[in-house]
């Protein structure tokens, strides 16, 4: 049975649902990141009720440290340890073992790393990253890949992009469930010719669902859009296309317009934690004095708990305190701002609308001469 069902297109904006083993969620969607099995300041409750949720991330890489995927197993699988019954993602560590690029060594096989906790050693291959997204039980499981970096020469991108195919196919054999969903990811690097040729490798080996990966590491807001016009149409339009690591609310938008369906990024809750909070107006940043006496809430447009009951005065007060509660109802905010922004882009979709809500967007946000237009 075909996973994804398609509801309504717009353009090349797509709004349909993903069916799981834990339930089903609507597309355009937004995952919020429990990195460690938990979206930080946030309870499993919160997010479902709160914050409407209906999917979350979980990271390969960081639960292997710890706790291990087989005491998440003796606990009865990841839903069952972290509290969350809706669908969970699990990605295969390969962007984390990239980002520690000093802590590991590359080979045809797989990679070598020291965890940055005690400095032990540990092994990644395909099989060992399937292997343990299995264990921990995740609903959507990622092909295990290489983040290529970001600049890359040409050759760089393509050795990288080759690298993951093979590692792609490798991983579809790995599988051993029939309880999950596997994705492959599309690499290249910023060669829109080596996106072309690691998505027909990619779609060739066949998955469930398929991702762009290796963007927002560094490149430039029109050098990303770019890399998702040209990929994106070149995915199967009856499998869920996964935008991984992206990012802002302008990101989602554009993605959005061009075909993307899922994704994820720590933004909402990094940033939350932090002091910037997301309106439709663009961030703010609560620490300026300009909130001391502000009686208004974060944002006049959300009905979150965090605006509906809070001032901005107050939640500068608790940020330059260093009040716990603080990260939580800027969390609490930013991660409603994104679930409404996905639920109005869906709703826009299915009218037809998505260009206004476009031009709509981006007038709020100041980037109307940017991206404002539908191209």
């Amino acid at each position: 049975m075909n996973p994804f069902q398609l509801d309504a297109v717009d353009g090349a904006a797509r709004a349909g649902r993903v069916t799981t083993a834990h339930g089903e969620f609507a597309t355009p969607c937004f995952m919020p990141v429990g990195t460690r099995g938990t979206v930080k300041g946030m309870t499993p409750r919160q997010l479902a009720e709160d914050v409407g949720a209906r999917v979350i991330l979980a990271n390969t890489y960081h639960l292997l440290l710890r706790p291990g995927p087989e005491l998440v197993r003796e606990f009865g699988g990841l839903h069952r340890f972290v509290g969350w019954d809706g669908p969970i993602l699990t990605d295969s560590g390969g962007f984390q073992v990239f980002s520690l690029a000093a802590l590991r060594t590359l080979d045809e096989d797989g990679v070598t790393f020291r965890s940055p906790i005690d400095g032990s050693r540990h092994r990644l291959t395909p099989e060992r990253a399937v292997a343990v997204q299995e264990t921990l039980g995740a609903d959507i499981i990622m092909a295990f890949d290489e983040c290529t970096p970001y600049p890359a020469t040409r050759d760089e991108a393509r050795d990288s992009l080759l690298l993951t195919a093979r590692w792609a196919a490798r991983s579809r054999a790995a599988r051993r469930r029939d309880d999950n969903l596997l994705f492959g990811i599309v690499q290249g690097g910023m060669y829109p010719e080596l996106r072309r040729e690691s998505a027909e490798r990619t779609v060739a080996i066949g998955f469930d669902g398929y991702a762009l990966g290796g963007l927002s590491v560094g490149e430039d807001k029109e050098t990303m859009a770019e890399m998702i016009a040209v990929s994106a149409p070149l995915l199967p339009a009856a499998r869920p296309r996964y935008l991984m690591g992206v990012g802002r609310p302008e990101d989602l938008v554009l993605a959005v317009t061009h075909g993307i369906d899922m994704f994820d990024c720590v933004m909402p809750t990094r940033n939350a934690r932090n002091g910037m909070y997301f309106t439709a107006a663009g961030p703010l940043v609560i620490k300026q004095a300009r909130y001391r006496d502000d009686h208004r809430p974060i944002d006049a447009e959300c009905d979150c708990y965090a605006c509906r009951h809070f001032s901005r005065a107050y939640l500068r007060h608790l940020y330059t305190s260093s009040e716990i509660l603080a990260a939580v109802l800027g969390t609490l905010h930013n991660l409603c701002f994104y679930q409404r922004l996905m639920a109005r882009m869906r709703e826009h979709i299915i009218a037809g609308t998505l260009v206004d809500f476009r031009k709509h967007f981006f007038s709020g946000y100041g980037m109307a001469d940017r991206f404002g237009s539908a191209g």
